[in-house]
């Protein structure tokens, strides 16, 4: 017993020892650093210099890399290669030829009732900025707007995208456009506006901030709602220096679009505008009461809406067809020089019309967009989860199909197969909208009521 307790002792004396040498070197107070060369610390012999901006993105060095130069103190300030952001580089003498001077761009201002077009030089490309309202701390709201204004006289062609923020197709369609355009070669002025509803396009919806729909408001109200006031400022700040409008939409709501114009066929000036997209379908809409083409056209502006795709995608066949039918129109106006070559042309249709599912399920399509179908053709199929009790739909007509939902579940009554029949303009009966049946836009949007638009 006693010579066990000894080792406890000499253990507990040995560990207590250990410890205490441990604890002294993790608590030990650090000894003065050695001083640095001389050689790094003493720069009394430089002198002040000018800072000159240069670029130092990895792209830059690719194309000319910078040599380096003896005897020169740098510091460098930068962020990662891989983000193309100027640097700040302060040296003792660098040679002109090895700097590159930077020019920001110079971004001009517009008021938010006005687009100082005529302020513009002949021949340039610039950015505007509309003032797109407030938010709820009185920030504005900046939203860019692209001018191509030509050398030469010549009409304004507007292009706008995302009214509904979710609508990506139309975003991208508007960069590739603008940003292929010589302003050399361009008569007339070109308007891109690549996101109106930039509310809606941050929150990834197709809907402003206070859920309203902005194509269901303009030529807008300069003391209405935060819709009505957007619609207005945009209505009467922008598209009214259009001579000529083209609204790129997609579908909604997991549905997508064959290319398609949607077009009010009972108005001459908006045929003649038309009939410079190349061979893309045509669709005859009088557009509903709200919506910028049925605006734009009321007050002289001829206008259509450009479907293709589907919402929260970017569909490069769909940005391909819609570029090239915008340019198509632009030869066709004479602005600019660039006739693409086109395929069969495509027929217009006066009538269309969308099939509904008569009960909830999955839907699993059979058919393609663009495809043609007689009556009884099975279209889809929607099938219970539970029960497995499967209901066919078909068509109900021979019509071809431009528009369709994406395979999902879907809810009794939800739009399907946009369906679109050739007939005569004079038997045509425009279907009515949902405001006008008396159905609030968002709950129309639950039951499945198909407006792309």
């Amino acid at each position: 017993m006693r010579a066990r307790t000894e080792y406890l002792v000499l253990g507990g004396l040995t560990l207590g020892l250990l410890s205490f040498f441990f604890a002294g070197q993790w608590f030990a107070i650090p000894t003065e650093p050695e001083p640095l060369p001389e050689a790094l610390t003493d720069i009394s012999h430089l002198e002040p210099q000018p800072l000159p901006i240069v670029f130092s993105d990895a792209q830059w060095r690719a194309e000319k890399p910078i040599e380096p130069i003896p005897d020169v103190v740098a510091l460098i300030i930068s962020p990662p290669e891989r983000l193309a952001v100027p640097s700040i580089i302060e040296t003792d003498a660098v040679p002109e030829e090895d700097i590159a001077v930077i020019e920001l761009p110079q971004y001009t201002p517009v008021a938010h009732d006005s687009l100082d077009l005529e302020g513009l030089a002949a021949g340039t490309f610039s950015q505007l900025n509309w003032g797109a309202g407030e938010t709820m701390y009185g920030a504005s709201i900046p939203t860019p707007i692209l001018v191509a204004k030509g050398e030469t006289d010549g009409p304004t062609l507007c292009v706008t995208a995302a009214v509904h923020g979710d609508e990506l197709n139309g975003i991208e369609s508007v960069r590739e456009l603008m940003y292929s355009i010589n302003t050399r070669k361009l008569k007339g002025t070109l308007i891109g506006v690549p996101i109106v509803n930039i509310q809606g396009f941050q929150r990834h919806s197709r809907y402003l901030s206070d859920r309203r729909d902005l194509n269901r408001f303009f030529p807008g109200n300069p003391r209405g709602s935060v819709a009505g006031r957007m619609a207005h400022s945009f209505f009467h700040g922008v598209i009214k220096n259009c001579d000529k409008l083209v609204d790129l939409h997609t579908g909604s709501f997991h549905r997508t679009n064959l290319p398609q114009l949607r077009a009010d066929l009972h108005n001459e000036a908006v045929v003649d505008l038309t009939k410079g997209f190349g061979t893309t379908t045509i669709l005859h809409s009088s557009g509903g009461p709200g919506t910028l083409r049925r605006a734009a056209s009321d007050v002289g502006i001829p206008s259509v809406t450009l479907e293709a795709g589907e919402p929260l995608r970017l569909q490069e066949e769909a940005v391909e067809h819609t570029v090239k039918a915008i340019f198509t129109l632009m030869d066709t106006l004479k602005m600019y020089s660039k006739r693409s070559i086109w395929g069969n042309p495509e027929p217009t249709y006066y009538s269309s019309r969308w099939i509904r599912a008569d009960q909830g399920g999955i839907l699993l399509s059979r058919v393609k967009l663009g495809r043609q179908v007689k009556q009884g053709t099975l279209l889809g199929t929607v099938t219970d989860p539970i029960t497995n009790e499967r209901v066919e739909i078909t068509a109900p007509f021979t019509a071809r199909v431009i528009g369709m939902a994406v395979n999902q579940f879907v809810m009794p009554g939800y739009a399907t197969f946009h369906l679109a029949a050739e007939t005569d303009i004079e038997d045509v009966v425009d279907e009515p909208e949902e405001h006008e049946l008396g159905v609030d836009v968002a709950a129309a949007n639950s039951m499945g009521i198909e407006r792309s638009e």
